[in-house]
């Protein structure tokens, strides 16, 4: 009997780590030689994603599928994370082999620099969509512009995310300290919204794709008591920080805002390690451009994956199995 209890702990022990897409890679590393884009054994591959109301969250899940359906003996897992700075810690560490991250974040890591001590091994599969810095507030909180979120409460992100990077640097930006000058509430998207419909939060950034489930929500239930802000003034500075940062807009279709909402814009990239097999690299990119039409379905900012824009990853160097795989599908040099 106790046997039979222990296996069946064990069972439900390894359908739990599967299910969370932790610890869940066998790929094998780089041993140099031609780039087949066939993978001969079984390989597992986790990805981290980002917030469960986000769209890391939706493409990477509708990505992991379709690596599953493509075939070529590779099965993805896709798991809720903090997003870009925790990815790509994680990613190193081996805990993830797939991970979404905002390119800034990324330019860090490959550099060594912002949240990173040192210089990280990772590569690019491809460059993917665009993130959109939102910043929203509550009407009755009487802010009107980043300086306003002076004494305010102010959510900045999970920690160790892109959005929390961004938010960082937004404020200082405005001539305000993170650390000091607001009450950041350090919250994923979900609690984030929850907390500006009972007016425990005055603010929020938020970086992500569009549109993200989680602002939909908040706008279609609270659109009255809330508005975005125009941080653009602030991208002279925030240029200063990283060139990737570019003047962009919301158009108001997305949320059914009365006008666009203009914004700072950053790319998002896909990244691996740089010792990952470069037939699994391939094949993960590969099917990234193949079923393009399917993760569209699962969230429209799939839209904006090209290739024509799929090798814009720099600073971070692209895998030589995305490389292989971008010149088989004809991707401009």
């Amino acid at each position: 009997m106790r046997r039979t209890l222990s296996i069946a702990l064990a069972g439900l022990l390894a359908a739990a780590t599967v299910s969370c897409g932790g610890r869940q890679d066998s790929a094998a590393t780089d041993t140099g030689g031609d780039v087949t884009c066939e993978v001969g054994q079984s390989t597992r591959i986790g990805i981290a994603t980002g917030n469960a109301t986000g769209v890391y969250f939706a493409l990477g899940n509708a990505y992991a599928e379709q690596v599953n359906m493509a075939g070529g003996n590779v099965q993805a897992t896709a798991s809720e994370t903090g997003a870009s700075v925790q990815n790509i810690q994680q990613l190193v560490a081996g805990t993830y082999g797939v991970a979404f991250s905002l390119a800034d974040t990324a330019a860090n890591a490959i550099n060594g620099t912002g949240s990173f001590t040192e210089k990280q091994p990772i590569a690019a599969l491809s460059r993917i969509h665009t993130n959109y810095t939102q910043v929203i507030v509550r009407k009755a909180a009487g802010i009107t512009d980043v300086a306003g979120m002076k004494g305010k409460r102010v959510s900045t992100g999970s920690p160790k995310s892109g959005t929390e990077v961004i938010a960082q640097r937004v404020l200082t930006a405005a001539g305000l300290d993170p650390a000091a000058d607001v009450s950041a509430q350090k919250l994923d998207l979900a609690k984030t919204v929850d907390g500006m419909k009972d007016g425990t939060i005055d603010a929020l950034f938020w970086s992500g794709g569009l549109p993200t489930p989680g602002i939909t929500d908040l706008l279609t239930t609270s659109g009255d008591k809330v508005e975005f802000l125009d941080i653009t003034p602030l991208l002279p500075e925030m240029q200063k920080i990283n060139e990737v940062y570019q003047a962009g807009a919301i158009p108001a279709a997305t949320y059914k805002t009365a006008a666009d909402v203009k914004t700072i814009v950053v790319p998002n990239v896909l990244l691996v390690r740089e010792d990952l097999d470069p037939d699994v690299a391939c094949v993960l990119t590969r099917t990234l451009f193949e079923r393009k039409t399917q993760l569209e379905q699962a969230n429209a900012a799939a839209k904006e994956i090209s290739l024509d824009t799929a090798r814009a990853t720099d600073p971070v160097p692209l895998h030589r199995g995305a490389t292989k795989a971008l010149d088989d599908l004809g991707a401009p040099q």
